[in-house]
C-alpha cells in the first residue's frame, strides 16, 4: 500500500529543458512539414487549374477547328448540290424537247405515208416507181431512223437524271447529318464553367459501335462530292449530245424534205410536159376524125349518087331482054351497057371498101382516142395528189 502511493518521480532541471527542446523541435519540424504540404497542395492545385484551363481551351480550338472544318464540307456540298440541281433542271428540260421532237415526227410520217398512199391511186403507166416515191421512202427510213436515235437519246437522258437525283439524295442527306453535327458542336463550343445546362453523366467515355474514323468521314463526303463531280460531268457532256442529235436529225429532216420536194416539182414538171402533149395530140386526132367523118360522108353520098345510073344500066339491060327473035342480039350497045353495069358495079365496090376502111379507122381512133383523155385525167390527178403532199410537207416542215 505504501508502494502504491510513492509520489511521481521527479526529473532533473537539466532533463526539464532536454525535453522542453525536444518538444520545440517536433512541433518545428511538424510545422515545416505542414507548410510544405500546404505549399505542395497549393502548386498541386495551381498545376492542375492550369493544366485544365489548358486542356479546356485545347478542347476549345479543336471544336473551332471542328467546325471549321464542318462548314468546309458543308459548303462544298451545298455548291455539288446546286451544281447539281440546275444540271437536273437542265436535262429535264431537254427530255422534255427530245419528247416534242418525238412527237412531231409523227406528222412528217402520216404526211410521207398519205403521199405515199396518194400516189397508189395512180391508174395504169401512170403507176411508176419514180424518184418522187424512192425519195419518199428514204425520208420515211430517215423519219424512222431519227425516231429510234432520239427514243435511245431519251432513254440515256432519262437515266442519267435518275443518277443525278440518286447523287442529289446523297448530297441532302450528307448535308442533313452535317447541320445536326454542326449544330451540336456549336452547342459544344458555346459551353463554359458557369453554363446553367453543364451536369455529370454517366459511362460518357467510351466509343460508339457505329461511329467511323476520321479518314472514313473524310472519304464519305469526298465520295459523295465525287459522284456529284462525276454526274454532273455526265450530264454535261449528255447535254452536248442532245444538242447535237436534235441539230442533225434536223438539217437531215430538213435535207430530205427539201429533196422530196424539188423530185415533186421535177415530177410534175415532167407530168405536166406530158399532159400537154397528150391534149394536143387529142386536139390533132380530133381534127383527124372530124375529117375522117366528112370525108366519109362524101363517099356515102358519091355511092349514092351511083344509084341512078346503076339503075338506068340495069333498067335498059333488063328492057332489051324482051327483043323479038333475032332481035335478041349481042351488039356493041349490049356489051357496053354490060361493061358500064361492071364499072358502077366495080366503083361502088371501092368506095364501100374505102368507106369500111375508114369507118375501122375511125372507130380505132374513137377508142383510142379514150386512152389520152384518160392519160389527161390521170395525169391531173397525179399532179393533185403530188401538189397535195407538196403543200403538207411545206406546211409541216414550216412550223
Amino acid at each position: 500500500m505504501a508502494k502504491l502511493l510513492q509520489p511521481p518521480p521527479k526529473f532533473l532541471p537539466s532533463e526539464w529543458h532536454i525535453a522542453n527542446k525536444n518538444q520545440y523541435h517536433s512541433a518545428e519540424s511538424q510545422r515545416s512539414r505542414s507548410e510544405r504540404l500546404v505549399a505542395e497542395s497549393q502548386r498541386l492545385v495551381d498545376e492542375i487549374e492550369k493544366t485544365t484551363r489548358k486542356s479546356q481551351s485545347d478542347v476549345n480550338k479543336k471544336l473551332e477547328q471542328r467546325l471549321e472544318e464542318i462548314r468546309f464540307w458543308k459548303k462544298e456540298l451545298d455548291d455539288k448540290l446546286e451544281q447539281l440541281v440546275y444540271e437536273t433542271e437542265d436535262l429535264v428540260t431537254f427530255r422534255t424537247r427530245l419528247e416534242k421532237a418525238l412527237e412531231s415526227l409523227k406528222e412528217p410520217l402520216h404526211i410521207s405515208q398519205m403521199c405515199l398512199a396518194y400516189r397508189e391511186k395512180r391508174v395504169g403507166v401512170d403507176l411508176v416507181h419514180d424518184e418522187t416515191d424512192q425519195e419518199l421512202v428514204k425520208e420515211m427510213e430517215i423519219i424512222r431512223g431519227v425516231t429510234a436515235l432520239l427514243t435511245r437519246t431519251l432513254e440515256e437522258v432519262s437515266e442519267q437524271i435518275r443518277l443525278n437525283r440518286s447523287a442529289k439524295y446523297n448530297l441532302e442527306k450528307d448535308l442533313k447529318d452535317k447541320f445536326v453535327a454542326l449544330t451540336i458542336d456549336d452547342i459544344c463550343f458555346s459551353l463554359n464553367n458557369n453554363s446553367p445546362n453543364i451536369r455529370y453523366s454517366e459511362n460518357v467515355v467510351r466509343v460508339e459501335p457505329n461511329s467511323v474514323s476520321l479518314e472514313d468521314w473524310l472519304d464519305f463526303s469526298n465520295t459523295n462530292v465525287e459522284k456529284a463531280d462525276k454526274q454532273r460531268n455526265n450530264s454535261l457532256t449528255l447535254k452536248a449530245l442532245v444538242d447535237q442529235v436534235l441539230s442533225q436529225t434536223a438539217s437531215d429532216l430538213r435535207t430530205q424534205c427539201d429533196v422530196v420536194n424539188t423530185a415533186f416539182m421535177r415530177g410534175l414538171k415532167e407530168t405536166k410536159d406530158a399532159r400537154d402533149k397528150l391534149a394536143d395530140h387529142l386536139a390533132k386526132v380530133m381534127e383527124e376524125i372530124a375529117s375522117q367523118e366528112k370525108n366519109i360522108t362524101t363517099l356515102q353520098k358519091a355511092i349514092l349518087d351511083q344509084e341512078g345510073p346503076a339503075k338506068v344500066a340495069h333498067t335498059r339491060l333488063e328492057t332489051r331482054t324482051h327483043r323479038p327473035n333475032v332481035e335478041l342480039c349481042r351488039d356493041v350497045a349490049q356489051y357496053r351497057l354490060i361493061k358500064e353495069v361492071q364499072e358502077i358495079t366495080h366503083n361502088v365496090s371501092r368506095k364501100q371498101t374505102v368507106d369500111v376502111s375508114r369507118q375501122r379507122w375511125m372507130a380505132k381512133t374513137i377508142l383510142g382516142q379514150g386512152k389520152p383523155e384518160e392519160q389527161s385525167c390521170r395525169t391531173a390527178e397525179k399532179n393533185n395528189s403530188g401538189l397535195q403532199g407538196e403543200e403538207r410537207q411545206k406546211d409541216n416542215f414550216r412550223r
